[in-house]
């Protein structure tokens, strides 16, 4: 058995030690805000348990039946396993009360009122211009190409408070630029209304671009494109999702360019071996943007509950941070860019 494997083992170890004892810890929890929630109701078929921060991607044969994914499988002692419907909402619901978490979950009229239910006063609701069914239960009408809603129906959605962020914009996987003019309205009109927006950016191929998502192109997730969007709406607040992994340099020049952007490290948390992932925030806070970083899980895609408590502890087992940095990821950079009133938090 290899070095690096023996390594990634004995990770997985103390990592579920720790989590063992966090979740046994008898006082009271400090609020924790996760910015990257997805309001999937469980495992979708086929779905297999994970161990997160697999220590690379595998090449493939297009000659052969390849996975949906391209993460190397390697054996681990605690893996995370696929929650099914029916029981995913309750068990995420049960993580978010005992670790105090409040989580920003991007869905429709069909999931988000089923979470607000499970977890009350722990959701903030989000939703995109991509066209799935409007609040009533009714097909979307009218849409424009990339089955996008017109843009009055997402305005009178955000003025009746259905939604609270828009996101996840997932323009890189249809072949968009964030700065494309197609898109412009939507931006215009969250800038108009004081809407965070959270546009995905960066992670996400899983090595597999070419053979689930054929629009999507890596150097869409280049942060320096949104330079024009932001030019033409200098008031509109953006997190760029995946904190733009791995293009750091230009992610960074863009934070030092526009102080109303904030990144979250939500799926690259669990998606990269553990010290990629710890280099990538480092160079984030040691480059002076501590205070616009957020903590995600992306949880929701695969029914892998168990990532909620697992990230947790990435941040909070980061020798590299100092508290008042992992207060500041956890909880502190997502109450300013959400402006979200403390007061009103689920205890």
């Amino acid at each position: 058995m290899c070095t690096r494997t023996l390594g990634f083992f004995a990770l997985l170890f103390f990592v579920s030690v720790f989590t063992a004892s966090a979740q046994n810890y008898a006082g009271p929890q400090p609020p924790i805000i996760d910015v990257h929630f997805h309001g999937s109701l469980g495992a979708q078929p086929g779905a297999q348990p994970m161990c997160p921060n697999e220590p690379g991607f595998a090449a493939s044969d297009p000659n052969t039946v390849e996975a949906r994914n391209g993460w190397v499988k390697v054996p681990c002692s605690n893996p995370i396993m696929p929650i099914p419907p029916g029981e995913y909402l309750k068990a995420v619901a049960a993580d978010m009360q005992r670790l105090n978490v409040t989580a920003v979950v991007f869905g429709d009229a069909t999931t988000l009122p089923q979470w607000e239910a499970a977890a009350p006063g722990r959701i903030i609701p989000g939703g995109s211009f991509r066209a799935t069914v409007n609040r009533d239960g009714a097909k979307a009408v009218g849409v424009v190409p990339n089955n996008f809603k017109p843009v009055e129906e997402v305005e009178a959605d955000f003025i009746k408070g259905h939604y609270k962020v828009m996101g996840e914009i997932g323009l890189q996987s249809l072949g968009i630029s964030p700065s494309d003019m197609s898109v412009d309205q939507y931006f215009a009109l969250a800038e108009k209304l004081d809407v965070p927006v959270a546009i995905h950016m960066g992670t996400g191929g899983s090595g597999r671009a070419n053979i689930t998502t054929p629009k999507y192109r890596g150097s869409l997730g280049n942060p320096l494109l949104l330079e024009e969007l932001l030019a033409r709406h200098p008031k509109l607040r953006v997190t760029v999702m995946h904190a733009g992994y791995p293009m750091i340099d230009n992610m960074l020049t863009l934070l030092q360019e526009n102080s109303h952007v904030y990144v979250d490290i939500a799926g690259l948390i669990w998606s990269y071996p553990l010290s990629e992932v710890n280099r990538y925030i480092e160079r984030l806070v040691t480059a002076g943007f501590e205070d616009r970083v957020m903590f995600g899980t992306d949880l929701g895609e695969s029914g892998w509950e168990g990532l909620l408590p697992y990230s947790i502890n990435v941040v909070q087992n980061a020798e590299y941070l100092t508290p008042d940095q992992k207060r500041d990821i956890l909880f502190n950079n997502a109450v300013r860019f959400y402006r979200i009133d403390t007061s009103k938090l689920a205890k």
